[in-house]
């Protein structure tokens, strides 16, 4: 579990409750069933109406991967596993396809199952591969784009919420009373607007920022992969592979191969 973003969770969530309960003696007065039901209802269905659900529960599984199980992209272990299978390929190893249906990255298998099948030549191969990476980037990038979207609607419904509050209270002006009610009324109708933008600023809009930061990852180790590939189907020694893989990495990020190799010997 990723401690570090809930942490992160909490503190926002702390940040709004402070807020709530320091800022007035009656924390009930930002209670409101019929705000709530405009600004969280209504985002639901604007976003049921605008985009497939199906996409936006699974970025939201994306997100849970990424955020709560700390389902980080593994550089490291991809170049290792691309050295392991490099040195198969190179060698003819009979073990090689149990290599390949055995990593880890799902990426890699599809690759190296295009290059087992051995029916491209090499710039055909580069072409293809490369358009599946950038193709996967794509759809997560634009998944993502729509989630972030998403982040325009609950103040919207906020604003709808405080326009229908404003309408119900002018309705009361002129009768016996009504400006002792004015204060209370306008305090309901700002609720929902409060509502509105605590939910998108608080969560829809940085899952969003969460979500699009994964694509880029995605798009960074796919063409990785698709250059290790590339390199294997040359045939090139598994040291060079480490390397150029290695090149797209930062320094403190780098796989250092001569310890792995040191602890083969």
């Amino acid at each position: 579990m990723n401690i570090k973003s809930i942490i992160a969770f909490l503190m926002a969530g702390t940040v709004f409750f402070v807020g709530v309960f320091t800022s007035t003696k009656n924390p009930m007065a930002f209670v409101d069933f019929h705000a709530a039901l405009i600004v969280f209802g209504g985002t639901v269905a604007v976003a049921a109406i605008s985009f497939q659900v199906d996409r936006i529960f699974l970025m939201m599984k994306v997100f849970y991967l990424r955020v709560v199980k700390n389902s980080k992209t593994n550089y490291v272990g991809i170049i290792s596993e691309l050295m392991t299978i490099s040195e198969a390929y190179r060698t003819n190893d009979p073990k090689l396809k149990n290599l390949v249906e055995n990593t880890n990255d799902y990426f890699i298998r599809e690759t190296m199952g295009i290059l087992l099948d051995d029916f491209l030549d090499q710039e055909e191969l580069r072409h293809i591969l490369s358009l599946r990476a950038q193709t996967m980037a794509y759809r997560y990038r634009e998944d993502a784009k729509k989630f972030k979207a998403l982040g325009k609607f609950p103040p919207a419904m906020g604003l709808m919420g405080a326009v229908l509050g404003m309408i119900a209270l002018l309705q009361t002006l002129g009768q016996p009373g009504a400006e002792e009610q004015i204060g209370p009324a306008m305090a309901v109708a700002l609720v929902a607007t409060l509502y509105g933008i605590a939910f998108a600023n608080l969560v829809v809009i940085p899952i969003a920022e969460n979500l699009m930061d994964g694509a880029g990852e995605v798009m960074a180790k796919n063409t990785m992969i698709v250059e290790g590939v590339m390199l294997i189907a040359q045939r090139k020694n598994k040291i060079l592979v480490a390397e150029e893989l290695n090149s797209y990495l930062l320094p403190n990020e780098r796989l250092n191969w001569k310890d792995i190799e040191g602890a083969r010997v």
